[in-house]
Formats: structure tokens, C-alpha cells, sequence
């Protein structure tokens, strides 16, 4: 995630970089001292890498120069999001916990106290407490929620008390600090000019990330270590660049998932997923809760994107009630952690399964009220495996994958990247050209090298560009962004040095 433009340049090729020896900062910073950083690694003109390195390096830095920010945004608002967890554990624990009693009410009794507490609000979905000590969740649609959310009423399942109420968004559940941080997270609570920013950040995160994976790779080193771990006696912009690199390497992985995943959620290259994934067959299927004689419809919203609970007219007929369907989902597999929807017109109960810790548990069926038989069921073995992957794909980014393990980990990934935008930042600082009074970006690769690559390498690479920019759309606009600003800078430094030549002459 280097912002400096010559991250495998500079002490790789220098054969000085492997002694004790280290420029002071501002020798490393003047144009002298980056002259020699400027010099083409001895890897062959002919090979492949040769000829794609400059071009990698000058992508990167503006990359990192531009979307490092957003990158800075991102992994802060996804920091706090990843502690939210345990954070609504204790702000939130009179309504999640309760004593543990000695018998549990049937869920109807809990629903009718729920009710009770709400009578303006329309129960939608139960879930029931998932375990000793935790409280039934009511959901329920409300004129005191806005659009979008729900209503979580939290009742104790020994004595049906209801210990609260608190809007609720997404299958998660996420509660209102959570819900706040990922809004945040998620478009800057700016709403749809707002989803750029983070769509913009997800599109570049994998190829900031994979272009200095690929330049940190390719640096000369003395020692194989020096590839995974900070090298020792290093100071200034090479000790820097050293942590940069090491822990770039580590956190490659998880920032390429993170992107990936995040890109579902977005509104342009999101669309194309869909698309894609839908005409490959990996479409993530849904229970069929339609009655006989009832219109078909199905639940269209993206796995894990709404709240899952939509209103809908109550049934009109014979109902065996709620613990009566649970206990024919239970009776066809489905039990432990599990969310029940209630009937609409035409529709029958749906019991899901919810535990997302691996191994997961995302069996659901759908249940008849008249009679409470089994009217359709859907096995996540039965999932496309395309499915299965965004599932946890999706469940991974919003921490719910390996529970608290998957949230430590998000955690420290997003310190990761915060130390990489600040790093990255740091070298470039430090080599900028303190003898130029005028404002300056620093000194990237010199323009023009990519002429110097072979057609068949070039053409290749210039039709996956293009079809990777038009698959993810943000990409594609702000690189003719990029490549637009860079002919405008090189054309102004064109007439500087001709106008520079032209007065030397006249002298």
C-alpha cells in the first residue's frame, strides 16, 4: 500500500542498501539522494517484470497518493465497527442478558408480552433466546422506526418481562451503535454521494494492495527474511520502508478479501456481481414460503444486505402458532440459533437457522400455519458453491464468520492498514524535494517507460485493464482521471524544459 512511488526501488538495487550505512532524512529527501533511487532495477530490460515495473510503480504511486484517504476513512470507521461487537455487549446488556431461570415460557407467551408493551407495532419475526441467560428478540414494524429497521423488543424468556426496546437493522441484528458505525462505514451517513467514497475505496484497496505485493516481491534483498520481517539496523525512510513492506505482505490477504467482499455492497460494481454471479449459477437460493393458490413471490433483497423482515398483510385462516412451526422445523433439522418469520397473506412460516460461526448452520424451511407441515426446505450443503463462497465472504467482512476470532482479526487488520496509509505517507515525506520551492507531488517513474514493454505484453494488459474498469466501474472512471491529470502534468513539464532550453540558448 506504498504511497512512495519507488517502494521496491530504492534500497533494493542500491548495493549500498544492504550495509549499515543510511542517508540522513533530509539527504535521503534531496535530489541528489533520489537520483540514485530513480535508477532501473538490473532485472533485464527484456524480461516481463522489467517492463512492467516502472509501469506498476507509477500506478502505485498515484494510487496511493489519491486513494490512500479514503483508505485512511475505511479502515478507521471498519476499526471501531469490528470493536462494536463487544461494545453492545456491555452497553446493551440489560437488554441482551437476564438471569438464568428455570423454565422457559413458550415463545407465544413472549410475543404476547412483546405485543403487549407495542400494541401500535406489527410483529414480523422472532428470534429466540439462543442460549441460557440471553433474552428473545421481538421484531416488530413500528411507526417509532424509521423505514428500513425494526423494532427489537427484548423480552426474558423466564418470565416474559420485556427488558427494553431498541431498533434494530440487517439479519445481523445490529443494534444502534453498530448500526451507526456501519452506516458510517459504509457512505460517511451521506447517503448515495456518499457510497462513492467507500465504493471508490474498494475498487482500488486490491490493486493498491496487489501492486506492492507484486513490487515488494520483486525487491533484491540480501536475506529471505528481510521478506517477511522488518529488517534490523535500518533507520529513516528505509526502516519505513522496511515495516511498510513486511506488514504489507502479511495483511495482502485479508485487504484483497475485504475489497472483494466490500464491492458486493457497492452500487455500481455491486450490480455487475449480481449480474455475474446470477449467470454463473451461484445465486443464493431462498425458501419457498408460498402457499397453493397463492401468488409466487420470493424474497429478492441481497443475502445479508436488508433487514429480511418486510411487512406484509397478516394471514387470514387457521394458525398453529409459533411454537407449533418451531417445533416442525425442529422436527426437520432445523434448530439452535434460529430466526422465525411469521406469516403474511400467502405465505407460511419461515424458521431459519442463523449460527454463522464455522461450521455454519444456515439450514431453513418453510412451514405451513394451517397444519404446520413442512412445505419446502433448503440445505446450505445444497448451496452452489459460488453461494456458499459469498456467504462467507460476506460474513467474514462483517465479522460474524468465526465470531469474536474473525472480529480480532478485523481489528488488527485494520491497524494494519492504518500503519500502511501512515507509513506510506511517511516515506513520501521524507524523500519529497525540499530544494523546489514550488508545490510538488514528489518524482515518480519517468513517463514514457511503458513504451519500451513489447506489444504482446502491452496489448494484453491494456484489454484487461479495460475490462477489469468496465467490470468495476469507480475504477475505470477515476484511472482515466489519473491518466487524464498525468498527460496534463507531463505536458506542462514538457513546455517548462523547452522554455527552460530556449532561455539557456539565448544566454
Amino acid at each position: 500500500m506504498a504511497i512512495d512511488d519507488r517502494t521496491a526501488a530504492v534500497p533494493a538495487e542500491d548495493p549500498a542498501a544492504t550495509t549499515p550505512a543510511e542517508a540522513t532524512p533530509d539527504q535521503a529527501a534531496s535530489p541528489e539522494a533520489t537520483s540514485l533511487e530513480a535508477t532501473p532495477a538490473p532485472t533485464g530490460t527484456g524480461s516481463t517484470w522489467g517492463a512492467l515495473r516502472p509501469l506498476f510503480l507509477r500506478v502505485h504511486f498515484y494510487a496511493g497518493l489519491l486513494i490512500a484517504p479514503l483508505l485512511l476513512i475505511a479502515a478507521t470507521s471498519g476499526l471501531l465497527y469490528a470493536l462494536s461487537f463487544q461494545a453492545e455487549r456491555i452497553l446493551y446488556g440489560h437488554e441482551l442478558r437476564v438471569p438464568v431461570g428455570d423454565t422457559v415460557l413458550p415463545l407465544s407467551q413472549q410475543v404476547d408480552a412483546a405485543r403487549r408493551a407495542h400494541p401500535d407495532g406489527t410483529v414480523t419475526a422472532v428470534w429466540p433466546s439462543p442460549e441460557d441467560g440471553a433474552t428473545t428478540r421481538v421484531l416488530m414494524s413500528s411507526p417509532a422506526v424509521e423505514e428500513g429497521k425494526s423494532l427489537a423488543v427484548f423480552v426474558d424468556p423466564y418470565t416474559a418481562e420485556v427488558r427494553g426496546d431498541l431498533p434494530s437493522y440487517g439479519s445481523s441484528g445490529a443494534l444502534p451503535l453498530r448500526t451507526w458505525l456501519s452506516e458510517f462505514h459504509a457512505d460517511l451517513r451521506l447517503g448515495e454521494l456518499g457510497r462513492h467514497y467507500s465504493e471508490m475505496a474498494a475498487s482500488w484497496m486490491w490493486v493498491v494492495a496487489l501492486g506492492g505485493l507484486a513490487l515488494w516481491i520483486g525487491r533484491r534483498r540480501a536475506t529471505r527474511r528481510a521478506l517477511f520481517l522488518p529488517e534490523r539496523g535500518l533507520t529513516s525512510r528505509r526502516r519505513t520502508l522496511s515495516w511498510h513492506g513486511s506488514v504489507g505482505l502479511w495483511a495482502v490477504t485479508g485487504l484483497v478479501i475485504l475489497s472483494a467482499t466490500g464491492l458486493t455492497w457497492s452500487r455500481y460494481a455491486g450490480e455487475n456481481i449480481d449480474v455475474l454471479q446470477t449467470r454463473l449459477g451461484g445465486a443464493t437460493p431462498t425458501v419457498s414460503a408460498t402457499l397453493d393458490g397463492a401468488a409466487a413471490g420470493g424474497d429478492t433483497g441481497h443475502e445479508g444486505h436488508g433487514t429480511g423482515h418486510d411487512t406484509a398483510p397478516a394471514p387470514q385462516g387457521p394458525d398453529v402458532g409459533i411454537d407449533q412451526a418451531v417445533e416442525a422445523a425442529r422436527g426437520a433439522g432445523v434448530a439452535g440459533k434460529i430466526a422465525v418469520t411469521l406469516p403474511a397473506e400467502g405465505k407460511g412460516y419461515v424458521v431459519k437457522e442463523t449460527d454463522t460461526q464455522y461450521p455454519v448452520h444456515l439450514d431453513s424451511v418453510a412451514i405451513d400455519p394451517a397444519d404446520g407441515a413442512v412445505i419446502d426446505e433448503l440445505r446450505f450443503a445444497d448451496y452452489p458453491l459460488l453461494a456458499k463462497l459469498t456467504r462467507f465472504g460476506i460474513d467474514a467482512h462483517m465479522g460474524v464468520l468465526f465470531g469474536l476470532v474473525n472480529q480480532l482479526l478485523l481489528a488488527a487488520l485494520m491497524v494494519g492498514l492504518i500503519a500502511l496509509v501512515v507509513w506510506g505517507y511517511r516515506m513520501w515525506w521524507l524523500r519529497r524535494p525540499t530544494k523546489e520551492r514550488r508545490l510538488s507531488a514528489g518524482r515518480p517513474v519517468a513517463r514514457g517507460a511503458w513504451r519500451k514493454a513489447p506489444v504482446t505484453l502491452l496489448l494484453p494488459l491494456a484489454a484487461a485493464t479495460a475490462l477489469v474498469g468496465w467490470f468495476v466501474p469507480m475504477l475505470g472512471i477515476s484511472l482515466l482521471a489519473f491518466l487524464a491529470v498525468d498527460v496534463v502534468l507531463g505536458r506542462v513539464a514538457m513546455a517548462r524544459t523547452r522554455r527552460a532550453a530556449r532561455e539557456a540558448s539565448a544566454r
